[in-house]
């Protein structure tokens, strides 16, 4: 998939959601999203080396659609995505959390959701459901970390982790 591919599949991702057709984005607004599609990709396989280019926009497209379509900001799931994974899709736990997003069999298996959840895209929608649930029931902070720890918060490292990931992606998608 190519990255104008994938950023014509983002901006058609947004017009569904919104509930219309996509209206005409200005020529700027257009190559900046083709621009920000690219930087996410390459961030990706930066940290995951092994990955294609078209399985990094993969997970990017994922991210940006479940973000838009559970009220998550996408530099808030990538953050936990690199956290959680590095960007490895196959990533498994030694307590079993799989994939992308690190989801636990148990977790992912009360979430109905249609496919294989060790996929890229059914693995980033559970992770979403679940952090944006989170969110929602405890706030921002503690639901960062409950998905980590999950009902007995012990520690901010791993808020801490996902904040400092989190700057580094705000940056990338500003610029």
């Amino acid at each position: 998939m190519s990255r104008l591919h994938v950023a014509a599949v983002v901006l058609a991702s947004f017009a569904l959601l919104s509930g219309g057709p996509p209206a005409a984005a200005p020529a700027g607004e257009t190559a900046r999203t083709q621009h920000r599609a690219a930087r996410v990709s390459e961030h990706i396989r930066s940290l995951n080396p092994g990955l294609s280019q078209a399985g990094a926009e993969r997970i990017w497209s994922a991210v940006n659609r479940n973000a838009a379509k559970y009220e998550l900001a996408p530099d808030l799931v990538l953050a936990v995505l690199e956290v959680e994974s590095h960007a490895r899709i196959g990533a498994r736990s030694p307590k079993g959390a799989l994939g992308l997003m690190q989801v636990m069999p148990h977790m992912a298996a009360r979430l109905d959701l249609a496919g294989n959840y060790t996929t890229v895209e059914t693995n980033v929608e559970a992770g979403c459901v679940i952090l944006a649930h989170n969110i929602r029931r405890l706030g921002e902070e503690d639901g960062i970390s409950a998905y980590f720890w999950g009902s007995e918060i012990r520690s901010v490292a791993y808020l801490n982790r996902v904040r400092s990931a989190r700057v580094f992606y705000r940056r990338l998608l500003r610029g």
